[in-house]
């Protein structure tokens, strides 16, 4: 199985490329408002790098949002004009599920962060719950005070962190927090790509007619 992971849900974009022995090429950037400038580039040379067609692929993976409301629309549109004609399988995954991904087996809950402008964040919460991992509170627009009046208990930060955003939450919830270091913080392709296989695998898979962006409102 062959993947192609695309995430375009924010300022910081990401590809990555996943065999069967594991992960090929990943390249994560801070595209800015740039994605539609920067995205097919990037991704025609990580094709052409790793001696591959498109054809060669057996799917997709597309970060669906929240997010950018622009940058959800053009991922999404790049996944589907690879996957329409190729015949490619494709999943999308929820943008802060790959932010929490890599913390998957801590005991303690998960709160993933992705920056929304205006002084605002995207939060959810993942965390274990009959020893299943799973969505624990679904994504909502908060800023950082009001996310540190809901962490009521010891969890991990992770995500989308600015160092003002970090200061602000170790202030506020200490000694709740703990805050992943920045470089593990990055929301990575990979992971994207990693969810996607474990999917296809269990024989899911989506629409690539019916799949839309998940968009929060007043983003």
């Amino acid at each position: 199985m062959m993947i192609l992971a695309i995430d375009t849900a924010t300022q910081y974009a990401g590809l990555a490329l996943l065999g069967p022995d594991g992960l090929i090429a990943e390249e994560t950037w801070h595209a800015g408002r740039n994605h539609t400038i920067e995205l097919m580039p990037r991704l025609e040379r990580m094709l052409r790098l790793a001696q591959l067609e498109v054809t060669q692929l057996s799917a997709l993976a597309v970060a669906l949002g929240p997010g950018s409301f622009t940058g959800l629309r053009i991922g999404l549109a790049v996944a589907k004009g690879l996957a329409l004609p190729h015949k490619l399988a494709v999943v999308g995954v929820p943008t802060l599920e790959i932010t929490a991904y890599p913390l998957r087996n801590s005991q303690q809950p998960v709160w993933a962060i992705a920056q929304a402008g205006r002084g605002r964040i995207l939060a959810a919460n993942y965390g274990l719950k009959k020893n299943k991992w799973q969505l624990l509170v679904e994504p909502f627009l908060t800023d950082v005070e009001e996310l540190a009046k809901k962490i009521n208990r010891p969890a991990w930060c992770t995500g989308e962190i600015d160092q003002e955003t970090a200061k602000s939450l170790q202030q506020l919830c200490q000694p709740r927090v703990q805050l992943v270091s920045p470089a593990g913080r990055l929301r990575r392709p990979g992971y994207l790509a990693e969810i996607a296989q474990t999917r296809l695998e269990a024989g899911g898979q989506d629409d690539p007619d019916a799949l839309v962006p998940m968009y929060i409102s007043s983003i």
